[in-house]
């Protein structure tokens, strides 16, 4: 008996020598690429508004287009990658020139895509309650009146791009478009929501009708949601 716990005495030293002589000479794992995130909903639960077809192209090609050349860029330049994407477009002067417009427009379109997917759900709409609705309400004068803005901002937004409800430095709602994948970020502005008005983003359903894609898109809007980004942007 005395043997054996000698030799497991003997066997837990070797193993905890080997350990610590291990640690100084251990090599720190890199920063994992960007990832496509997942739906959190099925292709078709937003249909009728937007369809299947749409979602998947939108979602499975387009978002993970703007993560793959994200990541080629993060690939160039190994220090990008310890900092998170949002940090980036906050701060593009301190990325390096070669690849700063690729990460501009892919890393603001991966953000804003994975925003846009959870600001959206089935059996969406209604009308957003609490802290952001009187935000609303005191900045735009009535829900109804912040639609029509929110619409005919979107609606003006010539070509490819986005229309925003933000929150200012000051705590203040603005509503904003960007153009191609610009993120309100870049701006020092905090998106809180946001409708997506490339034609990939509705052409199969409503081809040139933007209107009618915008008007019909509040039907699938994450209140809940979007109030916990408002608290954030608050916060």
């Amino acid at each position: 008996m005395r043997n054996f716990i000698q030799f497991l005495y003997r066997g837990m030293v070797v193993i905890l020598i080997t350990f610590f002589l291990l640690i100084p000479f251990a090599t720190p794992a890199e920063a994992a690429p960007v990832e496509l995130p997942p739906l959190p909903y099925d292709y078709d639960a937003l249909a009728p508004f937007i369809d299947a077809e749409t979602m998947q192209f939108h979602h499975d090609k387009h978002h993970a287009a703007y993560i793959s050349k994200l990541n080629e860029a993060l690939e160039k330049h190994t220090s990008l990658q310890n900092q998170s994407t949002e940090a980036l477009l906050k701060d593009l002067s301190q990325v390096p020139e070669d690849v700063r417009k690729t990460i501009q427009n892919n890393g603001g379109g991966h953000l804003n895509h994975s925003m846009f997917w959870q600001i959206m759900k089935p059996q969406g709409g209604g009308t957003p309650t609490g802290a952001l609705a009187e935000a609303i309400n005191q900045t735009f004068g009535s829900f109804e009146s912040f639609q029509e803005q929110f619409n005919q901002a979107g609606l003006g937004q010539f070509g490819s791009g986005w229309v925003w409800l933000v929150s200012n430095p000051q705590g203040q709602l603005q509503i904003i478009s960007t153009a191609n994948q610009d993120s309100p970020l870049m701006q020092g502005l905090y998106p809180v929501m946001g409708n997506d008005v490339w034609e990939h983003a509705y052409y199969l359903s409503y081809r040139n009708r933007r209107a009618d894609y915008l008007s019909n898109w509040w039907n699938v809007v994450n209140w809940p949601e979007i109030e916990k980004r408002y608290a954030a942007a608050q916060a």
